[in-house]
Protein backbone atom coordinates (compact mmCIF):
# COMPACT_ATOMS: atom_id res chain seq x y z
CA UNK A 1 0.00 0.00 0.00
CA UNK A 2 0.90 3.94 -0.46
CA UNK A 3 -0.32 6.29 1.77
CA UNK A 4 -0.59 10.02 0.07
CA UNK A 5 -0.94 13.10 2.56
CA UNK A 6 -1.03 16.26 0.77
CA UNK A 7 -1.11 19.91 2.46
CA UNK A 8 -0.73 23.60 0.91
CA UNK A 9 -4.55 24.12 0.00
CA UNK A 10 -6.90 27.24 1.03
CA UNK A 11 -8.24 30.62 -0.17
CA UNK A 12 -6.37 32.35 -3.16
CA UNK A 13 -7.32 35.21 -5.39
CA UNK A 14 -7.46 34.86 -9.10
CA UNK A 15 -4.04 35.70 -10.66
CA UNK A 16 -2.34 34.13 -7.29
CA UNK A 17 0.04 31.44 -6.74
CA UNK A 18 -0.25 28.31 -4.00
CA UNK A 19 2.04 25.36 -3.51
CA UNK A 20 0.70 22.08 -2.61
CA UNK A 21 2.49 19.33 -1.04
CA UNK A 22 2.24 15.36 -0.66
CA UNK A 23 4.37 13.03 1.38
CA UNK A 24 4.76 9.41 0.18
CA UNK A 25 5.06 6.71 2.07
CA UNK A 26 4.89 2.91 1.97
CA UNK A 27 5.35 0.03 -0.37
CA UNK A 28 6.63 2.97 -3.20
CA UNK A 29 8.79 1.25 -5.18
CA UNK A 30 7.31 0.15 -8.14
CA UNK A 31 5.74 3.57 -8.23
CA UNK A 32 6.84 5.40 -11.47
CA UNK A 33 5.00 8.60 -11.55
CA UNK A 34 3.52 10.90 -9.11
CA UNK A 35 1.52 13.80 -9.95
CA UNK A 36 -1.48 15.66 -8.91
CA UNK A 37 -5.34 15.32 -9.89
CA UNK A 38 -8.23 17.40 -9.22
CA UNK A 39 -12.30 17.35 -8.84
CA UNK A 40 -14.03 20.27 -9.19
CA UNK A 41 -17.88 20.55 -8.34
CA UNK A 42 -20.10 18.70 -11.21
CA UNK A 43 -16.87 17.41 -12.64
CA UNK A 44 -14.95 13.99 -13.19
CA UNK A 45 -11.58 13.68 -11.67
CA UNK A 46 -8.37 14.82 -13.70
CA UNK A 47 -5.23 14.27 -13.80
CA UNK A 48 -3.00 17.03 -14.26
CA UNK A 49 -0.08 16.94 -14.47
CA UNK A 50 2.63 13.75 -13.14
CA UNK A 51 6.06 13.65 -12.83
CA UNK A 52 8.76 10.28 -12.97
CA UNK A 53 11.93 10.26 -10.56
CA UNK A 54 13.88 11.63 -13.59
CA UNK A 55 12.65 14.29 -15.87
CA UNK A 56 9.91 13.59 -17.48
CA UNK A 57 6.81 15.77 -16.73
CA UNK A 58 3.21 15.78 -18.04
CA UNK A 59 0.68 18.25 -17.64
CA UNK A 60 -3.03 18.46 -18.64
CA UNK A 61 -3.26 21.36 -21.38
CA UNK A 62 -5.33 23.18 -19.01
CA UNK A 63 -2.36 23.75 -16.46
CA UNK A 64 0.47 24.00 -18.99
CA UNK A 65 2.86 26.67 -18.64
CA UNK A 66 0.69 27.57 -15.19
CA UNK A 67 1.56 24.92 -12.76
CA UNK A 68 5.03 23.36 -11.99
CA UNK A 69 5.00 19.86 -10.45
CA UNK A 70 8.56 19.20 -8.95
CA UNK A 71 9.56 15.71 -6.63
CA UNK A 72 12.13 15.35 -4.03
CA UNK A 73 12.65 12.26 -4.14
CA UNK A 74 15.44 11.39 -1.58
CA UNK A 75 12.08 12.81 1.18
CA UNK A 76 9.33 11.17 -1.09
CA UNK A 77 7.73 14.54 -1.75
CA UNK A 78 6.08 15.52 -4.49
CA UNK A 79 5.12 19.31 -4.99
CA UNK A 80 2.69 21.41 -7.23
CA UNK A 81 3.05 25.36 -7.69
CA UNK A 82 0.02 26.71 -9.23
CA UNK A 83 0.76 30.47 -10.84
CA UNK A 84 -1.53 32.74 -12.47
CA UNK A 85 -4.29 30.57 -11.07
CA UNK A 86 -7.98 30.86 -12.60
CA UNK A 87 -11.68 30.66 -10.69
CA UNK A 88 -11.91 27.59 -12.73
CA UNK A 89 -8.96 25.63 -10.83
CA UNK A 90 -11.47 25.75 -7.56
CA UNK A 91 -11.42 21.85 -6.78
CA UNK A 92 -10.41 19.42 -4.56
CA UNK A 93 -6.67 18.62 -4.98
CA UNK A 94 -5.51 14.79 -4.98
CA UNK A 95 -1.66 13.26 -4.56
CA UNK A 96 -1.38 10.47 -7.00
CA UNK A 97 0.80 7.86 -7.52
CA UNK A 98 1.14 5.97 -10.62
CA UNK A 99 3.02 2.43 -11.15
CA UNK A 100 2.67 1.72 -14.84
CA UNK A 101 1.79 4.95 -16.52
CA UNK A 102 -0.12 3.05 -19.43
CA UNK A 103 -1.88 6.29 -19.59
CA UNK A 104 -1.70 9.54 -17.98
CA UNK A 105 -5.24 9.65 -17.05
CA UNK A 106 -7.17 9.51 -13.99
CA UNK A 107 -8.28 5.97 -15.16
CA UNK A 108 -4.31 4.48 -14.77
CA UNK A 109 -3.61 6.36 -10.89
CA UNK A 110 -3.53 2.92 -8.46
CA UNK A 111 -3.38 5.53 -5.32
CA UNK A 112 -5.02 8.78 -4.27
CA UNK A 113 -4.57 11.09 -1.00
CA UNK A 114 -7.29 12.55 0.39
CA UNK A 115 -7.05 15.66 -1.23
CA UNK A 116 -7.47 19.36 -0.12
CA UNK A 117 -9.14 22.01 -1.18
CA UNK A 118 -7.87 25.21 -3.50
CA UNK A 119 -10.33 28.04 -3.58
CA UNK A 120 -9.84 30.42 -6.46
CA UNK A 121 -11.51 33.42 -5.61
CA UNK A 122 -12.49 36.63 -7.70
Amino acid sequence: QVQLVESGGGLVQAGGSLGLSCAVSGNIFNINYMGWGRQAPGKQRELVAAATSGRYTYYADSVKGRFTISRDNAKNTVFLQMNSLKLEDTAVYYCAAIKSGWSLTSAAVDYWGKGTLVNVSS
